[in-house]
């Protein structure tokens, strides 16, 4: 980049207003990448800190059981160990910004257990994320079972 600055230091100046300098911040997309990363990281894990910081206080988990439940129903079961994710597997990944929202669509596997059963389930996902105090924060989880 020295080369490219002393020759034409316009270019330069016109990278670091496309964000494409080294070392610049990462846009909503990749934010949202992350955080999903996270998710999955943390409620594999069991990672109560976590899941409390990533889950927003209005959180509406629908499982593809169509079960339905707000943020401390969901991390209930999963403290109480009725709902325990062995894996959680974002095979595709599409995310759409919308200012300080964004929605994620994803294919997934999920494996573990519910009530003491056993589940290795291909499900679709959406996920509506919204950032707050400068936080992105899950607002919403859906899943639909795949065949």
């Amino acid at each position: 980049m020295v080369i490219i600055m002393q020759k034409a230091p316009w270019i330069a100046l016109l990278a670091l207003f496309a964000g494409l300098w080294p070392g610049q911040a990462a846009g909503p997309e990749e934010e949202i990448r992350a955080a999903e990363k996270s998710w999955a990281a943390a409620v594999t894990s069991l990672d109560y800190a976590a899941l409390e910081r990533i889950l927003g206080d209005q959180l509406i988990y629908a499982h593809a059981s169509g079960a339905v439940e707000n943020k401390s129903e969901y991390l209930g079961r999963l403290r109480a160990g009725a709902q325990k994710y062995d894996a959680v597997e974002h095979q595709s990944l599409t995310v759409r910004p919308y200012g300080d929202a964004a929605v994620v669509h994803a294919n997934m596997r999920m494996v573990g257990k519910s009530n003491g059963r056993p589940f290795d389930d291909r499900v679709m996902m959406l996920h509506l994320w919204v950032k707050r105090a400068g936080a992105w924060r899950l607002a919403a989880h859906q899943t639909t079972r795949l065949p």
